[in-house]
């Protein structure tokens, strides 16, 4: 493994030093530099004793929090960063949703409870060798998702590795599908009901946010997956998702997760409503669904001033003829929604009573000046001068 960026991070030698040799980088840092992708969170695992790291990392003056630690886990804060310490572990006991551990000094068997093969890579800080128990190399060299011994009993151990599974399959295993992983994956699938619906949401959106989903929703889709995390898809989801994508890539627009639940989705307010509240998302992305699932998207600057830009370009995206998409996505571009020159001060102050009639009043000149395409404030005037004889006294 080559000496990557996130490797000079300030402290980190500092605490390399402190666990004396015996510390390894594991997980998604190991994998993610192997594929020459950016690094964001650096874990480490050891044989030391959760209690020993923190007397050790203490002693080297580096704060260290004790966020898991009936778990082994404890948290050096590093100036570039948090960094997590785990002791080897290996489990005794598991129920599909969480595991009972208990602390080991034996590498290959702790890398034997991750669920993937190329997340049970580690590498030696100092030589950044590569220790490899279970082939993951080979399979991250062919972009290949394969769970670590029987992809049945790693289900087992944990049912999120379904939802999991197919998340590392849109972000590294492109079209190349585990027959035995995706059997054992639907064959399990009815028992994601039994899990927490933050979980399975959080595994969901993640794989959506992904650069391309669609072969994974895909197999989802085909495998009846979608059928137990949500009550209904939409009848032509599969390619309602692969339209939405081949529009973002042409217009080059990042993925957004809550838009491409919406397609996804059915485009009945009323179950996608309920749908979002059984995955218990936020208030906030409850609203951004809603709001999405908006059918006229005919004057697009109308629909970002009422909502926003980023809403009404997610439309434009979701429902827009083809030939109007580009019109519709440049009139968004770097565009504000203005404010209306105009309030219920100032229509009382030219005669109107206070009073219900006023919240009227500005409601009626704010439709006329959005349908005018929001001219300037001597539209206004003019507007309030023709009103003057008739509304306004």
């Amino acid at each position: 493994m080559s000496r990557a960026k996130w490797t000079e991070r300030r402290g980190l030698a500092a605490l390399i030093a402190a666990l004396d040799g015996k510390a390894r980088y594991v997980g998604g840092a190991v994998r993610d530099t192997l594929l020459a992708l950016d690094v964001k969170d650096v874990d480490i695992a050891t044989p030391l004793l959760p209690e020993d790291v923190m007397e050790r990392l203490k002693a080297a003056s580096i704060k260290v929090i004790p966020t898991g630690i009936a778990h082994g886990t404890v948290t050096a804060i590093l100036p570039d960063g948090p960094i997590e310490i785990t002791t080897l572990r290996r489990d005794v006991s598991t129920d599909g949703r969480r595991a009972t551990v208990a602390f080991s000094d034996d590498w290959k068997e702790d890398a034997a409870r991750r669920d993937f093969t190329i997340n049970a890579l580690s590498a030696d800080p100092e030589t950044l060798e590569i220790f490899d128990y279970f082939g993951g190399l080979d399979d991250l060299r062919n972009l290949r998702i394969r769970f670590i011994g029987s992809a049945t009993e790693r289900i087992a151990e944990d049912r999120l590795r379904i939802m999991r599974y197919f998340r590392f399959l849109a972000r590294f295993g492109l079209d190349v599908l585990d027959m035995e992983a995706f059997k054992a994956c639907v064959d399990a699938a009815p028992k994601l009901a039994l899990l927490s619906r933050e979980r399975v949401a959080d595994e969901l959106l993640k794989l959506l946010a992904t650069d391309d989903p669609r072969f994974a929703v895909g197999k989802m889709l085909d495998g009846n997956i979608f059928g137990q995390i949500i009550a209904e898809t939409d009848p032509a989801a599969g390619p309602l998702l692969d339209r939405l994508v081949r529009r973002e890539k042409t217009h080059a627009i990042g993925p957004s997760a809550v838009r491409r639940l919406v397609a996804i989705l059915p485009k009945d307010k009323n179950k996608a409503d309920a749908i979002a509240k059984s995955l218990k998302l936020s208030k906030k992305m409850q609203k951004a669904i809603a709001a999405r699932l908006e059918s006229g998207a005919d004057d697009i600057r109308a629909l970002a001033y009422r909502t926003s830009v980023e809403t009404a370009r997610d439309v434009a995206l979701l429902n827009a003829d083809e030939t109007a998409l580009p019109d519709m996505l440049a009139q968004l571009e770097g565009w504000h929604p203005p404010v209306l020159p105009l309030t219920g001060g100032d229509l009382i102050k030219r005669g109107l009573k206070p009073g219900p009639i006023v919240a009227r009043t500005l409601a009626t000149i704010e439709a006329a000046w959005i349908a005018e395409g929001f001219p300037d404030d001597q539209w206004i005037k003019k507007y309030l001068d023709d009103l003057d004889g008739t509304v306004l006294q």
